[in-house]
């Protein structure tokens, strides 16, 4: 290509727009469940309305109070939180949350969790007559709860019964299904959710860890163990993402919304070309909550950068196999 063609094709704003199951998004930036609440928790500090789509917080069937505190700590390059999926519920997430989350005119992803299938399917059915909401992010990997949720994840036969059964109440919404990292083979479940019905897969949640109070000689949470996030984890995210991006996802045409330690612009590149097509920012907008906007933005610089008119052009670009174990 001429000087003058590369100077005239990286002139314009390249197209940072993506699909997500026929999902459109203004660009692949949205929020990682449980970090931005029910997005009014941000109002005063970031412009939400920039993202591609907004990931709410787990809900469940019925109201959860949480686990006792403390239930986050902060660790060296991340944080451990052990929430325990506290939220309104349904119903009053229906009422008084849902109206808010028009206003960001953005496609909102709920993510949905339960202690038994028949729940998680009672939410994701009554999700299905409710505007702006355009997907189901179904949580089978929160490793910070007593019952429920995780042994949903690590199972690829359990993996599939759910992901089956939510799949046949979602027609409008789409069904992406949130892997676990604590499993022996992450392209294993990731193919057993793809198989039963999932639109989209998203990755990783956090790895089950612990915090000691040397002093006390006693753990800092009162959950014992919470779920490792931030900077600390996101190597093995990208490993993770690419693994199942080239053993599963790309040959079922199964697009991936990668998080784990998401900081910066450079970060977020190398999961798009780990495979990832939507990125998913959490941790770090505690600490900068702007952060989203400007790792957007910096994506857009990138592909100027490079020549490349669209952010289509890196998705999955990475020229290796799946890597070792």
């Amino acid at each position: 290509m001429s000087r003058k063609k590369n100077a005239n094709r990286t002139a314009k704003q390249p197209d940072l727009s993506v699909q997500i199951a026929g999902v459109q998004l203004a660009n692949p930036m949205m929020t990682a469940s449980g970090t931005c609440g029910y997005a009014t928790e941000y109002a005063d500090f970031v412009d939400l309305t920039g993202l591609g789509a907004f990931v709410t917080k787990s809900i469940t069937l019925h109201p959860r109070l949480g686990n006792e505190y403390p239930r986050v700590v902060e660790t060296r390059a991340g944080m451990l939180n052990a929430i325990g999926m506290e939220n309104v519920g349904l119903e009053t997430f229906v009422k008084e949350k849902v109206p808010l989350l028009g206003e960001l005119k953005v496609p909102i992803f709920v993510n949905v969790a339960g202690t038994s299938i028949d729940d998680c399917v009672a939410v994701a059915e009554a999700l299905e007559s409710v505007e702006p909401v355009r997907g189901v992010e179904l949580n089978v990997s929160c490793p910070n709860v007593k019952e429920g949720g995780i042994q949903f994840g690590v199972d690829p036969n359990q993996i599939a019964k759910i992901t089956a059964a939510v799949r046949a109440v979602c027609h409008k919404n789409i069904l992406i299904v949130k892997l676990s990292p604590n499993v022996t083979d992450i392209a294993t479940i990731a193919a057993a959710a793809v198989d039963a019905g999932a639109d989209a897969i998203s990755m990783i949640n956090t790895f089950t860890a612990m915090v000691i109070d040397i002093e006390t000689q006693t753990p800092i949470l009162h959950n014992v163990t919470g779920g490792l996030s931030g900077p600390a984890i996101r190597p093995i995210a990208v490993y993770m993402v690419h693994r199942v991006y080239t053993q599963v996802a790309k040959g079922a045409g199964v697009p991936i919304i990668a998080m784990g330690g998401i900081q910066t612009p450079r970060d977020a590149v190398e999961f798009l070309l780990a495979g990832a097509t939507g990125l998913a920012v959490g941790t770090s907008m505690f600490v900068d909550p702007a952060c989203i906007l400007r790792i957007r933005d910096g994506i857009a610089d990138y592909l100027r950068r490079h020549g490349l008119s669209s952010v289509g052009e890196i998705i999955g670009a990475l020229p290796v196999g799946g890597g070792s174990e």
